[in-house]
This record gives C-alpha cells, sequence and structure tokens, in this order.
C-alpha cells in the first residue's frame, strides 16, 4: 500500500516552517513510540542540520517498553538528540520536558533571551495534547484522529521558554510499503484514505509472528493459526462479525483489530524495531539502484539504436534517407 495524503495545509506548513527554522533554537519531534522510525519525518531530519532535538516518544504506554528502550539507545547515538517517552495520562512528567530543553541549550539564559523551541511532528501523535500540558491550558485542539491542526501558532510558556506548534505533516509519498501500512494501523492518516482490510491483514500478520500471546488472550482461543486468514476468520467467530447469511465478515473484524491496538486493548505492542527500519531500508536502496540502473540501460539502448528490432530499423531508414538526400546549394 502507497500513501498519497498530502492535503493543501501540508504544503503551506512545511514552507512556513523552513522560513521559521532559523529562528528556532529546539526541535521539539514528536514520534508515535509504536512506530519511531515510520512516524519519523525524513524532510525534518534534512532540514534541522545541527539544530538541538528531543525525539518525544509519545504514547509510550501503548508501545512494547523494550521495543522503546532500543529507539532511545539508537535515537541518542545521533549528535545533539535526546529522547524524552510520554504518556498523556502523566502531565506532571510532560512538564519535566522544559528542564530538558533548558539542559539541552545549557549556554542559554531564558531569562534574558527565551528559549525559541519549535513542535514538529506527523498528525495524530499527541502535539496538541502535550502543548496543553505543557501551557497548563488549553491552546492547541485536540482530537482522535489526524490533522485536527491546521495553521502555525507561538506559545509563550511563560518560563523563558516560546514554543512554536506546527500543523502534523506527512511527506508527499511514502516509499516505504510497510511504513504506510504501520501509519495507517496507529491512525496518522485519516481512515477513509485507507482500506481496513488491507491494513487489517498486515497488522494481523505482524502480530501472529511477534505477539501471539497477546492475541490469543485477547480474543480467548486455544492457539493462534500460522497465516492471518485463519487467524482473523476464527476471530470474527469469536465476535461475531457475521455479514448477511451467515458469512464472515471480514471488513469488521479487520476494523475491529486496528481500533483495539489503538486502543492498547491488546496489550503494548511496538510495530517496528530500529534493526527492521535499517533493514527495509536496505532493500528499498537496492530497489532504487536496480531501477536507476534499468533506467540507465534502457537510455544506452534507445541512444544506441538497440532498444528494439522496430527503433533499429527505424533508425536504419532514417540514416539510408539522409545518404541519399542531396545537399542543398545556393
Amino acid at each position: 500500500m502507497t500513501i498519497h495524503w498530502y492535503p493543501g495545509h501540508m504544503h503551506k506548513a512545511q514552507k512556513d516552517m523552513i522560513e521559521l527554522l532559523p529562528q528556532v533554537d529546539l526541535l521539539i519531534e514528536i514520534l508515535d513510540a509504536r512506530i519511531p522510525g515510520s512516524s519519523e519525518n525524513p524532510a525534518i531530519a534534512r532540514l534541522r542540520g545541527n539544530t538541538p532535538c528531543i525525539k518525544v516518544l509519545s504514547k509510550s504506554d501503548l508501545a512494547d517498553p523494550e521495543v522503546t528502550a532500543l529507539w532511545q539507545a539508537h535515537f541518542e547515538q545521533q549528535r545533539n538528540v535526546k529522547t524524552f517517552p510520554t504518556r498523556s495520562d502523566q502531565a506532571e512528567g510532560i512538564k519535566s520536558l522544559l528542564g530538558l530543553c533548558r539542559a539541552m541549550l545549557p549556554e542559554r539564559d531564558p531569562g534574558k533571551k527565551p528559549i525559541h523551541a519549535m513542535v514538529v511532528g506527523i498528525p495524530n501523535v499527541g502535539k496538541s495534547t502535550l502543548i496543553n500540558i505543557l501551557a497548563g491550558r488549553t491552546i492547541a485542539k485536540t482530537g482522535n484522529e489526524p490533522a485536527v491542526t491546521k495553521a502555525q501558532q507561538r506559545i509563550n510558556l511563560g518560563s523563558g521558554i516560546t514554543l512554536f506548534d506546527t500543523p502534523g505533516i506527512l511527506w508527499p509519498k511514502v516509499e516505504n510499503p510497510a511504513a504506510s501500512y504501520r501509519l495507517a494501523a496507529t491512525g496518522a492518516i485519516r481512515d477513509t484514505a485507507m482500506d481496513y482490510e488491507d491494513v487489517g491483514y498486515f497488522a494481523a500478520e505482524f502480530l501472529i509472528r511477534h505477539y501471539p500471546d497477546l492475541l490469543r488472550d485477547r480474543y480467548k482461543l486455544d492457539a493462534i493459526p500460522d497465516t492471518e486468514d485463519a487467524f482473523l476468520q476464527l476471530a470474527a467467530v469469536k465476535r461475531g462479525a457475521i455479514a448477511a447469511g451467515g458469512k464472515l465478515n471480514m471488513h469488521k473484524i479487520c476494523e475491529l483489530l486496528i481500533k483495539e491496538f489503538r486502543s492498547g486493548k491488546l496489550g503494548r505492542i511496538s510495530l517496528e524495531t530500529p534493526a527492521m527500519i535499517e533493514q527495509e531500508q536496505i532493500g528499498l536502496d537496492q530497489a532504487a539502484a536496480q531501477q536507476a540502473s534499468l533506467k540507465a540501460e534502457r537510455k544506452q539502448r534507445f541512444k544506441d539504436g538497440t532498444l528494439s528490432v522496430d527503433q533499429q530499423e527505424r533508425k536504419e531508414r532514417r540514416a539510408e534517407k539522409q545518404a541519399t538526400r542531396k545537399p542543398k546549394t545556393r
């Protein structure tokens, strides 16, 4: 599945963010702790340069804690990067993020010159919730769906730190098919832009391999089948996802599976590890190199006139005509 979901306000938001970056001392990038790699906007990584960055791993109470620790170690190997796991039900813990902001810029005296921090991230990762907790009041709109924030706003926290809130930005095309599924599964795109059955089968296949015990307990099964289709059929029977005529309603059970994953009812689950993302990127790079090689080969064949028999014949006829053509005289 390839995501092509790039509303007009996202294009404008990215332009505004680029214009504002020179004024920014610190980036606060909100990532979904269940998919830190897939929810990391590659455009932000390119644009930030050496600007200090705190990667906030939101919804960490829904993610596998062992995998979250792997991601923290992975990110903190990068220069000027710290991580900060959060959960929305612990407001006091989130407020300690301000202390980390100051620690990232020890030379700055907030009393004389405030720290300008930009909050960035993809849709539906909890940016607005975090900002409201830091501000101690409702400033940013929140909602359990992507793209609630549509415009940039500046928020003075009154503690030597000013926040720039930006709309959630996806990139125009997600090249990694697996990342597309993960973004859809966690709710980073609107449900109207995805196919529940498609995403449900992807999620079921992953969960069977990595979290079979959670599936067995949640759906009260004696054992977990080897295939996603077999599991979803059993789950449909257990949950009464039956259409007219007694036919299993696969759309309904897939939608239920995705919603129970999002809410945490299945348990604490992470859909990717740093090693998985690294291997997927190697595969993508190899595929891109192969495509570039084939394209170069086609161009060379066309240049040499060997792309096809027909093209070669047409080239020879053109050469014959040119050879027999009389030179123009003045």
